[in-house]
């Protein structure tokens, strides 16, 4: 199993972004430098059934890339929320996978005053393998 180290700025904005919009799922980008995750990029759902889907609005998506292009960083994440089930992919989140290479994680806000981070990453055999997440100090 994979191992992944977060820095806590980081997973506190993650956590925030989900925690502000508990009604729908929350979804973006995370950057890195150098393979190290560096900057939370939040992008628009424009899903229409948002409290249980989630669909990057394309020009926040394209421009957050080109930003990171720009800024000399990487693709390291996506990230998005599910109010209402636990951490683990749906068949949508699934068949939706684009960047094989990226970090894919999940919030849930589905817990009882806990929430639960899952990270995933695409295997050969386009299921998702799950991630060791820890959280720097």
């Amino acid at each position: 199993m994979k191992h992944v180290t977060l820095p806590r700025p980081l997973v506190n904005q993650l956590l925030t972004h989900a925690q502000k919009h508990p009604e729908r799922e929350v979804c973006g980008l995370i950057a890195a430098v150098g393979g190290q995750p560096t900057r939370v990029w939040p992008v628009d759902n424009v899903a229409q059934n948002a409290d249980h889907l989630f669909r990057m609005d394309p020009k926040e998506q394209i421009d957050a890339m080109r930003a990171m292009r720009e800024a000399g960083e990487d693709l390291f994440a996506i990230y998005h929320s599910h109010p209402h089930a636990p951490p683990v992919p749906s068949v949508t989140d699934l068949e939706q996978v684009g960047y094989p290479e990226a970090l894919y994680l999940i919030i849930s806000l589905d817990t009882k005053g806990v929430l639960q981070m899952n990270g995933y990453y695409l295997s050969e055999t386009g299921g998702l393998k799950v991630v060791d997440l820890s959280v720097e100090n």
